[in-house]
């Protein structure tokens, strides 16, 4: 499957989460959830947090960290089913109307 990046996300995005912000591990989980999530039609994915570690070789600690600071940011949204089930993460692209 080739993915083609949005060039926001590496001109603006990219600075702006790792230099302004201070959260490169934020960039690396909003990477990891474009790519899994990566379909005009399903920009949703059902992902554990362990997985999301292990995708991006950081600590399940800093993934929640991440995954805070992106729905803050309003880069990502989270919907569950229950506590306790696998949460579904939706990526949003504020950039882009309609995204």
């Amino acid at each position: 499957m080739v993915m083609t990046l949005d060039p926001y996300i590496i001109d603006t995005l990219m600075a702006d989460l790792v230099s302004h912000d201070r959260q490169p591990s934020a960039f690396l989980v909003y990477l990891t959830l474009t790519r899994w999530a990566h379909s005009p039609h399903r920009p949703q994915i059902a992902m554990a947090l362990q997985d999301i570690a292990e995708s991006t070789g950081l600590s399940k600690r800093t993934v929640q960290s991440a995954i805070a600071h992106l729905v803050y940011r309003r880069l990502l949204a989270i919907d569950r089913a229950s506590p306790t089930s696998v949460p579904v993460y939706t990526v949003l692209r504020p950039w882009r109307r309609g995204a």
